[in-house]
């Protein structure tokens, strides 16, 4: 027996050895993996982060509610697109941060930290603040809201010029359990291919490495942990979680444990959505929408917009 378990850890071992670092088959003229296509957002920054733009806007109210929206783990600013147009006709203004490591090609995502994934928000956030900006909330999709949670929890946000917080399919226990396997499996792996509908192909990695799953991994690890401690939101700032009742990526227990961990403030308000989709709000791209979903994100777009322009 102990013959046969040696012999399979080597096994392991060669398995991993072999497969440890080794690239993906990335197609550079399609995937956002590779050396070609990048995150508009780091091209023109002024059409997505709100600080960048301020040269170009005429007559700016610094007393305009803001939202800084931030998307998921391997996506875009693409997720939000469609919350800064709908902004555009309904008075307020939007800033899209890019995730750091994401955007750019599979080697920064496979570098990147998840305090790396962060900072870009808070860094945002923060820039707004000493703009002048004094009416600000923020928006996190998928593990954009665990990030949020982190910066919270640790008072990273300048909380007097802080409104709202709102959260869209929040990852704080993921449906896919195998995750908690990353560090097992993933050298084994090496990485994990995604497939996307046509219009989706190259606004998120089709590859994820094994260490950008081990950070998802030991975020939500951390957040979950923050908040069997209580996490305690700023005075006179409100939260308010929209989550899919079937959500292959975010599990429905997570807003129970947001509903749980958070208070102070104005409190927290959970609604569930009659959807499968993971992130309700972000309809670009999909293969298939239906009248539901359409009805589903015009909803949810209008009582944001009714928090922040009340």
């Amino acid at each position: 027996m102990k013959q046969l378990l040696f012999s399979f850890a080597i096994l392991l071992f060669v398995v991993s050895c072999s497969k440890e670092g080794k690239l993906p088959p990335i197609d550079n003229s399609t995937d956002l993996d590779g050396t070609i296509i990048q995150d508009s957002s780091i091209t023109y920054p002024e059409r997505f982060l709100l600080s960048s733009a301020i040269p170009f806007i005429n007559g700016l109210d610094l007393n305009t509610p803001i939202l800084i929206c931030a998307h998921g783990f391997s996506a875009t600013t693409f997720e939000w697109l469609e919350m800064r147009d709908y902004a555009k006709s309904n008075g307020f203004y939007t800033s899209l941060v890019l995730l750091g490591g994401h955007g750019t090609n599979y080697n920064d995502f496979k570098q990147a930290s998840w305090e790396d994934w962060q900072q870009p928000i808070i860094k945002e956030y923060n820039k707004l603040v000493d703009l002048g900006f004094s009416n600000i909330s923020i928006v996190g999709s998928s593990t954009g809201a665990p990030l949020i949670l982190d910066a919270l929890y640790k008072n990273k946000f300048k909380s007097n010029n802080l409104k709202s917080i709102f959260f869209i399919d929040p990852i704080v226990v993921p449906s896919n359990k195998t995750l908690s396997l990353v560090k097992v499996l993933g050298p084994l792996l090496s990485y994990t291919e995604t497939t996307f509908a046509p219009g989706e192909v190259g606004f998120w990695y089709r590859f994820r490495p094994y260490q950008a799953l081990e950070q998802l991994n030991d975020l939500t690890k951390k957040v979950r942990k923050k908040l069997e401690k209580g996490i305690i939101l700023p005075s006179n700032v409100q939260c308010i979680v929209y989550k899919s009742q079937k959500d292959d990526a975010a599990d429905p227990i997570s807003s129970v444990l947001l509903e749980k961990g958070i208070s102070g403030g104005n409190g927290i308000t959970v609604k569930m959505i009659d959807s499968d989709l993971h992130v309700v709000t972000r309809l670009l791209g999909r293969l298939e929408v239906s009248s539901k979903d359409q009805a589903n994100q015009s909803i949810v777009f209008e009582e944001i917009k009714n928090h922040l322009i009340q």
